[in-house]
């Protein structure tokens, strides 16, 4: 950061009223210094204290303080220029203001003091008055410059503390969206089909079918485990997500066998397409409870995927019994609701979802998202 930031600083002090109270402090404090000073040092210990010589005093700190005046505003003003040129017109603008401060002083002790004329002295008068009024310009700067380094380390600290903020509600919206997810996961957990799981498995053990039973336990421990390892949050290739999606698919084909009917057209550049982890199996629930169980003879579900104007396009469509709007809403939206909160979260505005009943029977949900890869995520 550039500590000496110049436009931040002239528009600061510019129209700071604040500032005119400090400068009117340093201003009286600076010349009554220079009074108590030179009545010290040259009044004082020459034992020469007389009226006249305490009135020059007073007059030359007033008329001091009335010359340099106008230094604030011009400095003020060049502070917008380059530093050699504030430089130049500090060295022009008090050297000039010391040779009035001079003529200005010398008439007037001659009138106090009644001595002859002071002129011949004027060089002395005026080299005197050229430090300082060069040191009034460089206290005048270092005011200035270490205001200015107060102001720019208050707005430091003020922009860390808005960063903490700013990643102290990220971090909360992380977490809003963690629980968001987790439940979601929850959700696709749900008693009820594990219980159909575990009931599955269990009329299997009874009809002595081991080998079935022994694989569908496998199935289901091993879609429990990934369910449990991944992480909600994180995205994934629809590939991975495809092979997660199967464990759960395969446990439902054991449980269903020939009445479930699965059929998947990926598209090869699809499959690197990254997409929101478990997004799929609710959909797929949706359809195996609605329409492959609810029918006697089954049915089929058909999962496409495709990459076209820089967007995957995702349809699920299953061949159940057709069933009204009604029974859509109050069932399957429960879970299809949740997918769309998701894809929300995931991509705001960037993505669109379609869910409805198809013209002959069954129901068909629409997924597109932008297509991003592993490599331009």
């Amino acid at each position: 950061m550039n500590i000496f930031n110049k436009d931040i600083f002239f528009q600061k002090f510019a129209a700071d009223e604040n500032g005119k109270g400090a400068f009117w402090s340093f201003q009286l404090a600076g010349w009554g210094a220079y009074t108590l000073v030179t009545f010290f040092s040259f009044t004082y210990l020459e034992n020469d204290i007389a009226p006249f010589q305490i009135t020059h005093l007073l007059m030359q700190a007033f008329l001091g303080v009335l010359c340099s005046w106008p230094l604030r505003a011009l400095y003020g003003w060049s502070f917008k220029l380059t530093i050699l040129s504030q430089i130049a017109v500090a060295l022009v603008a008090s050297s000039l203001l010391a040779l009035l401060w001079t003529c200005l002083r010398i008439p007037f002790f001659i009138w106090i003091s009644g001595l002859p004329d002071m002129w011949s002295e004027f060089n002395e008068w005026f080299y005197g008055a050229l430090f300082v009024f060069w040191s009034w310009s460089a206290l005048y700067f270092v005011v200035k410059y270490y205001l200015l380094h107060k102001l720019e380390h208050k707005r430091l600290i003020e922009e860390i503390s808005l960063k903490r903020e700013e990643q102290l509600m990220r971090v909360q919206a992380e977490s809003s969206t963690r629980e968001a997810q987790l439940q979601m996961l929850r959700y696709q957990l749900n008693p009820h089909f594990l219980f159909n799981a575990l009931n599955a498995i269990n009329a299997l053990v009874v009809l002595r079918e081991d080998t079935k039973a022994q694989t569908m336990i496998q199935q289901l421990s091993s879609f429990l485990r990934h369910s449990l390892d991944s992480d909600a949050i994180e995205n994934v290739t629809l590939e991975d997500e495809l092979e997660m999606l199967m464990l759960y698919l395969n446990i439902e084909k054991t449980r269903f066998d020939e009445r479930l009917t699965l059929e998947f057209d990926i598209e090869p550049k699809a499959k690197k397409a990254m997409v929101p982890s478990l997004i799929l199996q609710p959909i797929f629930e949706n359809s195996l409870k609605y329409a492959v169980a609810a029918s006697e003879t089954g049915g089929s579900i058909r999962m496409t995927a495709q990459v076209s104007n820089n967007e995957l396009d995702v349809t699920i469509t299953d061949t159940g019994p057709g069933i009204n709007a009604d029974r859509v809403r109050q069932g399957r939206g429960i879970g299809l609701s949740n997918v769309q909160k998701r894809l929300e979260v995931a991509y705001t505005s960037g993505y669109t979802f379609s869910a409805a009943v198809n013209d002959s029977a069954g129901f068909s949900v629409a997924i597109r998202i932008p297509y991003k890869t592993a490599i331009n995520t």
